[in-house]
């Protein structure tokens, strides 16, 4: 879950325009250093178009001094210019809630004069409210703009997506009069996000009858399809591909290492090595592939290579950190996650939401329940981060594992979002562990409500009957899932030895070798309880 949420973020942030850059206006263009250095003769006659040159250099700086974060020297440039147009009002209420400081952006938006408040400064506030997770608010203003164009729409429609809120998307989708690639593409994004078999069968329907596609388009499908675990799906995908991108790249080896295909994963990273640095999307460096490389070894089991593989990037910026961190809890080392979160401290890197929530993962990995309190008080006070519903997933998790549940379940209850199925499956499976009836009733309850077909919730419920010695109501849950149809899904494990994938599946003697596999876990078991790791043997 955690290095999807990774990619994920890596993909949105290399490819998928950010909503400011959606609506804000030309002068976010031309206010880039990179634009400015390669473009700076073309494009200065374009400016002056819009304003004159004292203006002009103003605007630059406002825009300048909003992405070095000095809010309060942008405001005092603002108020000195004796003349400022459109452009000058819309840098500056960006330049506010870019800084979080939204409230102050809808006051100077409420004192903008009305002849130069264009579509742009709407769509601009629209945006603010959806950075700072007001959705609502945002759609109020695209309720109440007089009028519309495709920036609109599509800041709007990310918005709905963003936050999984996919009848509003489509609605607003449906209602925009003329649809291009970005509104498709965040449309594919969402559904392609909300997970289950409907929402990435609807992603594809939309993937396979948008009129145009690009780079974008490609990558977001594929991506989507391999964390839906349809890599198979993804990889044909990849093929038809006409320019193939690295994160589309880094999609197909993720996927590949989750199928256990650790040769064809190695085989396409070489692949990108080879290729010519220009044939590449500008937005993507090698440093995106150094990530890949650490998250592939990771998924592989090769802790020590990540390891060796982080310390060949020679700058690792926050995704670098948070992907090394992401593999030090995926094998539970949280004293190293801790460890590298702390250089990174050190070093200057300002952790994000993503590096908190490896963190609290490691954390609930090794039954840490005080660090991971702290982690979280140190994330929302400190570093102004809000929590996210994944957050407190972890929480309750490694308070439950604890025994914890009393204090789990009030976690639950003082949320200031609604607990999902996640957060509410974490707290089940420890009721199961912990035989608490009546915990495990409400939490089950709770997930059939949101998701009545959950195979799991049935068969945890039933379980904690069992143990509880309830067999009225085992049965009860028996016949519930046979009238609904609810069907329980087999778990299996797997690794690869050399080319060949070996499946394994509770109960099944199948596998030719199962003697030899036996008698291998009985020695490890043996070892085990010698050494005083466990009390219990395996069979």
């Amino acid at each position: 879950m955690l290095l999807a949420a990774l990619h994920r973020s890596k993909l949105k942030r290399l490819l998928l325009p950010p909503l400011s850059t959606i609506q804000t206006s030309t002068l976010s263009f031309l206010s880039s250093p990179t634009t400015l250095k390669r473009r700076r003769h073309s494009l200065l006659p374009l400016a002056n178009t819009f304003s004159t040159s004292h203006v002009y250099r103003d605007n630059l700086n406002i825009a300048a001094l909003a992405r070095a974060g000095n809010v309060h020297a942008a405001r005092q440039l603002f108020d000195k210019m004796p003349a400022r147009d459109s452009v000058t009002w819309n840098s500056m209420l960006t330049c506010y809630w870019q800084n979080g400081l939204l409230d102050h952006s809808r006051a100077l938006f409420h004192a903008m004069p009305a002849d130069i408040k264009t579509v742009v400064s709407w769509n601009t506030m629209i945006a603010g409210c959806v950075q700072n997770d007001m959705l609502d608010d945002a759609f109020r203003y695209f309720t109440e703009m007089p009028e519309k164009n495709a920036a609109s729409y599509n800041a709007m429609i990310s918005g709905f997506t963003r936050f999984g809120r996919m009848r509003e998307a489509q609605t607003v989708f449906d209602e925009m009069p003329r649809r291009n690639v970005v509104s498709y593409t965040a449309m594919i994004d969402g559904y392609a996000n909300m997970g289950g078999d409907g929402g990435i069968a609807l992603a594809k329907e939309l993937f396979e009858v948008m009129p145009q596609r690009n780079e974008v388009s490609w990558t977001v499908m594929i991506s989507g399809l391999v964390e839906n675990g349809l890599s198979e799906e993804a990889w044909e995908l990849f093929q038809r591909m006409p320019e193939r991108n690295v994160v589309a790249t880094t999609a197909m080896i993720t996927g590949f290492c989750k199928e256990g295909k650790v040769d064809n994963a190695r085989a396409l990273f070489e692949e990108i090595r080879c290729k010519d640095r220009v044939s590449w999307n500008i937005m993507v460096t090698d440093l995106s592939v150094s990530n890949a490389l650490v998250t592939m070894y990771s998924k592989c089991g090769g802790i020590v290579d990540s390891m060796l593989a982080f310390g060949q990037i020679s700058h690792p910026d926050v995704v670098s950190w948070n992907t090394i961190i992401a593999a030090f809890a995926q094998h539970g080392l949280y004293v190293k996650a801790q460890s590298y979160f702390d250089q990174m401290i050190m070093l200057g890197i300002q952790p994000d939401a993503l590096t908190f929530l490896n963190l609290l993962a490691a954390c609930c990995r090794a039954g840490r329940v005080d660090e991971s309190v702290n982690l979280f008080h140190l994330m929302v006070h400190d570093y102004g981060i809000p929590p996210r519903s994944e957050h407190y997933t972890c929480l309750v998790d490694v308070m439950s594992r604890a025994g914890q549940l009393q204090r789990a379940y009030k976690m639950i209850q003082e949320m200031p979002v609604e607990a999902d199925s996640s957060i509410w499956g974490a707290f089940l499976v420890a009721c199961s562990v912990h035989s608490n009836v009546k915990l495990g009733e409400l939490a089950a309850s709770k997930i059939l409500n949101l998701d009545p077909y959950n195979s799991g919730a049935y068969v945890m419920l039933s379980n904690i009957y069992a143990a509880a010695g309830m067999w009225k109501d085992v049965n009860r849950v028996r016949v519930l899932m046979k009238e609904r149809g609810v069907k329980k899904q087999k778990a299996y494990s797997w690794m690869q030895i050399k080319n060949r994938i070996h499946c394994f599946v509770g109960g099944d003697p199948s596998h030719p070798n199962i003697s030899d596999i036996h008698f291998a876990l009985r020695m490890i078991a043996l070892h085990m309880k010698v050494k005083g790791d466990t009390g219990d043997n395996f069979f």
